[in-house]
Formats: C-alpha cells, sequence, structure tokens
C-alpha cells in the first residue's frame, strides 16, 4: 500500500487516472485534468491547487468552486474565457446531476425529496432566494416560479405576489422553498410571520400552503415537519 502510494505522488493527473482510477485522484487533480494546462510558472495541477485555494474562502475545496464568479475566475493568471467557462459548466453539470438523482424518488409529499431536489442549485446562492411550486389536484408540478432575489442577508415577498402566480396557474396547492446563504436553515421571525401570512391567504382563498422549506447548508428546515403548518 506505502508502495502505491509512493508511485501515486510521483504520476501526473492522467497517468494516475488511467492506472488507478477517478476515485484515487485528489481535488486538484481532478481539476487539472478539466483545465489541461496551466501557465509558464505553473503546471496543470499547480494551477488547480491555486484555484481551490480562492474557492476555499467561503466554502472548502470543491463547494466554494460554485461561488466563484467568471470575473474571479478570468483575474487568475493562467485561466481566459475558455478555462473559466469550463470550470462554471462543470459545477453547473454536477448540480444538474445531482438534482437528477433527487427526482428519481421525487415526491412532493416528502420534504426530505423535495429539498433534496432543489439542495444543490440553492445552497451555493450567496443571495436569498424564494421559489414558489405550484401544483396540481393530483399533487404534480405545475410549474415552479422564483419570487424573489434578495440581499445578502434576506428577500423580499409578499403574500399578493404568491397568490397571483398560483391564480395564474390555477394551483391547487403551493409550497415555498427559499435558501439561507450562512448555511443555517433555521427560520427567522421574518421567515415565520411571512409563512403564516400566506398560510392565512391560502386558506381563504382555498389554495393551503402545504410546506415552507427552507435550504441551509446540506440541510433543511421544512416548517410542515416542525409543525408550523
Amino acid at each position: 500500500m506505502n508502495r502505491q502510494k509512493e508511485q501515486q505522488a510521483h504520476m501526473r493527473p492522467y497517468e494516475k487516472f488511467m492506472r488507478f482510477g477517478a476515485q484515487n485522484l485528489t481535488e486538484s487533480e481532478l481539476l487539472a485534468i478539466i483545465l489541461r494546462t496551466g501557465n509558464r510558472e505553473e503546471d496543470a495541477e499547480e494551477l488547480s491547487a491555486r484555484i481551490l485555494d480562492l474557492a476555499s474562502y467561503g466554502r472548502q475545496g470543491l463547494l466554494g468552486l460554485h461561488q466563484i464568479s467568471m470575473e474571479q475566475l478570468l483575474q487568475i493568471k493562467g485561466i481566459g474565457r475558455v478555462k473559466a467557462i469550463q470550470i462554471k459548466c462543470v459545477m453547473e453539470f454536477c448540480t444538474r446531476v445531482a438534482r437528477t438523482k433527487a427526482w428519481e424518488s421525487f415526491s412532493f409529499n416528502s420534504s426530505g425529496s423535495v429539498a433534496a431536489c432543489y439542495m444543490e442549485s440553492l445552497r451555493h446562492k450567496s443571495r436569498e432566494c424564494v421559489f414558489l411550486l405550484m401544483l396540481d389536484t393530483k399533487g404534480h408540478l405545475i410549474r415552479e416560479a422564483e419570487l424573489s432575489r434578495g440581499t445578502v442577508k434576506a428577500s423580499i415577498l409578499s403574500p399578493r405576489e404568491v397568490f397571483v402566480e398560483a391564480l395564474k396557474s390555477e394551483a391547487v396547492h403551493i409550497i415555498l422553498l427559499h435558501n439561507h446563504p450562512s448555511g443555517d436553515p433555521t427560520p427567522s421571525k421574518e421567515d415565520m410571520g411571512i409563512t403564516a401570512a400566506i398560510a392565512e391567504l391560502g386558506r381563504k382563498l382555498e389554495i393551503p400552503l402545504i410546506d415552507h422549506i427552507i435550504i441551509g447548508d446540506n440541510k433543511y428546515i421544512s416548517f410542515k415537519e416542525q409543525g408550523y403548518l
């Protein structure tokens, strides 16, 4: 085993992949294979390690790549527009794979399934975003709508806006979904207040709010599961 590790330490990422498989590559080696080349001072792996160091400012390792903008990537020596686009597309690809996998066992009756479906697309956002999921009589999704994209700390949402969208789509039930950029999904006083207001208006309009799910960093809180609705 020690000999194998010693061999791996002296291999280029491509060679290491061919000998030992992708599961034995480090994060910087995986990224190096995607980038293919470095710059005059650094090879692809050294450049990748530097990018991951920048990414770890907000989140650890690869997760931090979600929060690096195109502009930030283009400021890195050795990263041109093509490499920056490659990195952003790979991260979006990973997000969609995770979401597709979640859809395989998806049920709108399960708060965990709904949270899993939207986890990867919302957990990395630096601002609060609010989505409305509109369901038919059988609990199938009619449409989703992004209602609000707020500041770093809070989103802006009105009950009127929720039900304008719900009535437009002839929704029978609705689910609210939003993220907390801090990573902590614990509901704020404002979250509790707006949820109560929307739930009350939903009862009057006979379009019940069946859940409000808050997405944190790989965790969530469901108002339905917590007994708030």
